[in-house]
């Protein structure tokens, strides 16, 4: 199953593309399950051990040990590499389908109210100097073009799109390396503006591959623990009901565009998502916003009603 297993592991990286983060997932959760499949046998496991059988085994193991959403993704890795060895011939079926996915609770993303958005962006406590503009751009391209943090570290000078006042992000670091086109509104391109013109008094980047727009105090491509802070920071410094990171602030994005009117698959594309079931996670909104919605937007609900029985 060791063969087996590296095999699964090149065909995540190079032919599905998935992020580094899912690839050491996906291999921890993999040779977990190989590790115990060997003590309960105490035997090397062949592919063979890939049952129904072998894998209720593993997750009644980990029960009560771990969380339910834990369980879950082990049980998401065990079913795409049985898939895999299904796919190739190795595994005449996929066991791992059978078993049932463990309940988990579900947790709605925590968003920022509207009004704490322009306190964290616009308001007093910025460093001085080209820090502060270049953290203000940052925010506003968090919350603006709903970026993951790990986007807007990645984003290169390349990937801005200028016509005129107007501009777009191409994202080329999202998960499964898709890329997407992402607008940005005229407050994140003035922002970008004001920073871009102070960035070459602080960039120390030469010979590298992509000119990062986003710098570290040092010069070079600001790091994601960066940015998480200065999010915390501004959470703090602005008294926001809600203590947020980065994506907090992109729960934040997709949320207000939808309370606005915008439909799903718009937000689903600018956020990157895959599928829409994912972008109904990161929007919540209560019955009210609906109804608005509703009424503005649904042609029968222009329809005057019948007047109140005496």
């Amino acid at each position: 199953m060791r063969a087996a297993l590296d095999r699964y592991l090149v065909h995540l990286e190079s032919e599905r593309r998935v992020s580094p983060h899912t690839l050491r997932a996906y291999r921890r959760d993999l040779e977990d399950f190989l590790a115990r499949a060997w003590a309960r046998r105490a035997r090397p496991p062949v592919v063979t051990d890939l049952n129904l059988r072998e894998i209720r085994s593993e997750l009644a193991d980990l029960y009560g040990e771990v969380q339910a959403s834990t369980l879950a993704r082990k049980l998401s890795s065990l079913r795409s590499f049985a898939e895999f060895l299904r796919r190739d011939g190795t595994l005449p079926d996929n066991e791992a389908a059978l078993v049932r996915r463990p309940k988990q609770r579900v947790r709605l993303p925590v968003a920022l109210p509207v009004e704490d958005i322009a306190p964290m962006i616009d308001g007093p406590g910025h460093a001085a100097g080209p820090l502060g503009l270049r953290d203000v751009a940052i925010l506003e391209v968090l919350y603006g073009a709903g970026l993951r943090v790990s986007e807007c570290a990645g984003l290169d000078l390349e990937h801005l799109a200028w016509a005129g006042d107007d501009l777009s992000l191409r994202v080329v670091v999202g998960k499964g390396g898709k890329d997407r086109v992402v607008p940005l509104g005229s407050a994140g391109a003035a922002a970008l503006r004001a920073w871009l013109a102070q960035r070459d008094d602080l960039s120390k980047v030469t010979g590298r591959k992509g000119q990062p727009v986003f710098l570290s105090r040092r010069g070079a491509r600001i790091s994601v623990r960066t940015i998480r802070e200065l999010v915390y920071r501004r959470c703090l410094a602005t008294g926001a009901r809600a203590r947020v990171g980065p994506h907090g602030l992109r729960h934040s994005f997709a949320t207000h565009l939808l309370e606005s009117g915008c439909d799903l698959r718009s937000i689903q594309r600018m956020l990157g998502h895959a599928s829409l079931s994912t972008t109904q996670r990161y929007t919540h909104l209560d019955l009210g916003h609906l109804t608005d919605i509703y009424e503005r937007a649904h042609p029968r609900a222009q329809v005057s009603k019948p007047p109140p029985r005496p």
